[in-house]
């Protein structure tokens, strides 16, 4: 249980082997104690994976079933699927989301905007200022939210260089990637359908 190379020896935090009968009992315990309840958790991990992975595929298998009852082939990347229970107690959802990123015209959009700004600037008050900064700053990676920019398109704003940077922002969306999800709910004593948490840290 132990993150022995070697018999009789435990790896240190600096990478050194240092023999067992150096180490005080108490970290002999804890690191035990650490080991076995990581493996516990690797091994979880792995089974939600491989349920995950079969339960996307009964449900693709059942909506070609279905699509068959009409003479349908439906082929292809399945889209957002919901299926329920006959009983309407649990419902079982399959959400496709895409990864979207924006390319180099994300600037020339930034840069019509900050030509507004400075054209309304005794007219532009500082919540419209703050709503732009704060679509356009970047998050812990980096990057440039997008549906925080996109928050800007819905403004009422008629301004040629306005509409132009809208533009710009439409045309610099490009979907990198996508993910499938799997979400799995129960309806409460409201009638309310309430996501079952497969999160470790929500349970």
């Amino acid at each position: 249980m132990s993150t022995n190379t070697q018999t009789g020896y435990r790896k240190n935090a600096l990478g050194h082997l240092v023999p067992e009968d150096q180490i005080k009992p108490i970290d002999v315990i804890r690191d035990d104690l650490v080991m076995r309840l990581v493996q516990q958790a690797q091994a979880e991990q792995q089974r939600l994976a491989a349920f995950k992975a079969g339960a996307m595929g009964e449900i693709a298998s059942f909506v070609e079933l279905s699509a068959e009852q009409y003479n349908v082939n439906w082929g292809g990347r399945k889209g957002n699927v919901s299926l329920t229970s006959y009983d309407g107690e649990y419902q079982v959802q399959l959400a496709q989301g895409e990864h979207r990123k924006f390319d180099e015209r994300i600037q020339a959009a930034k840069s019509l905007i900050d030509q507004c700004i400075s054209e309304w600037s005794e007219g532009a008050s500082s919540e419209l200022r703050a709503l732009i900064d704060h679509a356009f700053r970047v998050n812990k990676e980096g990057h440039i939210d997008v549906n925080q920019v996109l928050s800007l398109r819905k403004l009422s704003i008629e301004h040629p260089k306005w509409l132009a940077a809208m533009d710009a922002i439409a045309d610099s969306i490009n979907v990198v990637g996508t993910s499938s999800y799997l979400r799995l709910y129960q309806r409460d004593e409201q009638g309310r359908y309430k996501q079952l948490s497969l999160d470790i840290a929500k349970l």
